[in-house]
């Protein structure tokens, strides 16, 4: 997992609750800070920590916050706050893998990405920066996967799949093997994939 000490997330959601709760479960790692854009949820708390505010409150309190992830599961909202938090020049946190999770020695996993529970990620496969491999997901040998990637719960991606920047794999879909994925792509929950899927496209059922 690599170090997790002194993390902050951004992002209250339910799926910040998931990433929370992996971040905690981690050795010696410590959550200093949780922000979320929402006025509406300054003050509430987030598995006990308290949600301090915005983005405001991050810049003020940046050399105390340490290194984040962007724990927001919507694609659009995830690629946004990465990218404003690239130019204020914050750094991300190692990738937060949940010790359920299966990871290959030989895979490699970006900066502010997350595996969650019973997820598999395979020998040799490369994970980008924020991306998502969600609950009980699959992504096999050789993989390739983009910045920003959201393979959603149950998804399962064959070896040699090549997914692009910011696609987001519905529920249960299934990519069969060396298939690519163009950027921006989404694929529909229970979607089997056959042959390739270009750039921006969305796909249901199977193609």
């Amino acid at each position: 997992m690599g170090t997790l000490k002194n993390v902050f997330l951004f992002g209250a959601s339910g799926h910040a609750k998931v990433v929370a709760d992996i971040v905690t479960r981690a050795r010696r790692a410590t959550i200093a800070l949780v922000v979320d854009d929402s006025p509406a949820l300054a003050g509430q708390t987030l598995l006990g920590h308290k949600i301090a505010g915005g983005r405001k409150e991050l810049l003020a309190r940046r050399a105390r916050a340490g290194r984040g992830i962007v724990a927001i599961g919507a694609n659009p909202a995830r690629r946004a706050v990465a990218a404003w938090l690239a130019e204020q020049g914050i750094d991300f946190a190692a990738a937060a893998c949940h010790p359920a999770a299966t990871i290959a020695r030989t895979a490699r996993i970006g900066a502010g990405s997350v595996v969650m529970a019973g997820a598999v990620v395979n020998p040799d496969t490369e994970i980008g920066l924020h991306c998502i491999v969600n609950t009980m997901a699959s992504v096999d040998h050789d993989c390739r996967l983009g910045d920003g990637v959201h393979v959603a719960p149950g998804a399962r991606l064959c070896g040699g799949v090549t997914v692009g920047a910011w696609a987001f794999i519905g529920a249960g879909a299934v990519i069969v093997q060396g298939r690519r994925i163009g950027a921006d792509a989404i694929i529909g929950a229970g979607a089997v994939v056959l042959s390739d899927v270009p750039d921006g496209a969305k796909v249901t059922g199977r193609n």
